[in-house]
């Protein structure tokens, strides 16, 4: 999948200065929409590439109303917020939740209650939850299935937010290691 933080914060010679986001607006998009076509570090975004939704949505990520808006009516019908139906509010509450500062904001929850499609760190390594499996995250897909430990508490990287939207039914595109 792909995504963008609001724009470009890359340099003339593709190289990430200190930004790593212009705004609010940070979103997963799919990899073809209408033939169009997007110079990656081009003029216009700093593109970001994801290997599923869990993954995007770990990074504080929420599907795009234009490219996607199936999803996006979905994902915010799951997330079940009166006030949050407007992507600018949903962006700000999403921000809130994803970052403290320039640091990444975990949040400490119990494994047994995170829906599927949830990630977290277990240790120093990513996870997906999947049913009754966890999964290893790796940039190519994910690693073999283990077991989903009982009664453990772990620091989720998905936001409260989407756990919320993903605990209320939304169904994320996975990779297709995942199946396995």
């Amino acid at each position: 999948m792909y995504g963008n933080r609001g724009g470009r914060f890359h340099r003339d010679d593709r190289t990430l200065g200190a930004a790593r986001w212009k705004s609010k607006q940070w979103i997963v998009c799919v990899l073809d929409f209408k033939g169009r076509r997007n110079d990656v570090f081009g003029k216009r975004y700093t593109d970001l590439f994801f290997v599923d939704e869990p993954t995007a949505f770990a990074a504080g990520h929420r599907p795009c109303f234009y490219c996607r808006r199936a999803a996006a009516l979905a994902f915010v019908r799951a997330v079940g917020d009166p006030e949050l139906v407007r992507a600018q509010k949903l962006d700000a509450r999403l921000d809130g939740e994803r970052r403290v500062g320039r640091d990444k904001r975990l949040h400490e929850a119990g494994l047994d209650d995170l829906p599927d499609g949830a990630m977290f760190l277990k240790d120093a390594r990513a996870f997906a939850v999947k049913g009754d499996r966890i999964l290893e995250w790796s940039f190519s897909g994910y690693r073999a299935a283990q077991a989903r430990p009982k009664g453990v508490v772990v620091d989720a990287l998905t936001p409260p937010t989407i756990l919320r939207a993903l605990g209320n039914g939304y169904a994320p595109q996975w990779h297709s290691s995942a199946r396995g």
